[in-house]
């Protein structure tokens, strides 16, 4: 099978489920870096997100098998990046911060500007995306995982409610307050 771009998510599941490595490839292409920023963004650190990346990538490999469509392949397979990271929480208790100056931090490296700005609202830039970057770590971890999820993934209120297994108004409330207190927070 030819893991073409207008094949759907769900499609090449069930494909490498059957047994076509190249299926697993085409889904491992489309989100993988969007399932890593995930886990760096929750961990905060870049060893843990990668072996906890590594992880997510194992419980698919291994639950390939069983695989059914129930939801999009993007709430399935966040689903195992929200459950590894409760075992993670819950094995060692404690979460590493990262600076966002931190230059060793290619990760969090900030999109190319194509245009020309002044020196001080350059300067004024980087301080408002660090300090959304502080508001989102110092949001409560179930606002931050809801924020993360849509912001960065794009998924909908209901594929956050499925992906953590929380009612769809739990989701939307977690939602709702992140965002709250990141304005709260952008406006200080």
């Amino acid at each position: 099978m030819v893991a073409g771009a207008d094949i759907g998510d769900e499609e090449l599941m069930l494909s490498y489920r059957e047994g076509d490595a190249g299926a697993f490839d085409a889904l491992y292409a489309r989100h993988k870096g969007g399932v890593y920023r995930y886990l760096l963004r929750q961990c905060r650190d870049a060893a843990t997100a990668e072996e906890l990346f590594q992880d997510v990538w194992m419980n698919l490999i291994r639950a390939r098998a069983g695989y059914t469509v129930q939801a999009k392949f993007t709430t399935y397979l966040y689903r195992l990046a929200h459950n590894r990271l409760i075992d993670h929480y819950r094995r060692n208790g404690h979460v590493a911060l990262v600076s966002f100056d931190d230059e060793e931090r290619e990760e969090l490296a900030e999109l190319p500007d194509e245009r020309e700005r002044p020196a001080d609202e350059t300067l004024d830039a980087r301080r408002q995306a660090g300090r959304l970057l502080e508001l989102i770590a110092a949001l409560p971890e179930a606002q931050r995982e809801a924020f993360l999820l849509q912001q960065e993934v794009g998924m909908s209120v209901e594929q956050i409610a499925q992906a953590t297994g929380v009612t769809r108004e739990t989701a939307k409330s977690r939602l709702r307050y992140a965002m709250a207190r990141l304005r709260q927070g952008m406006r200080e």
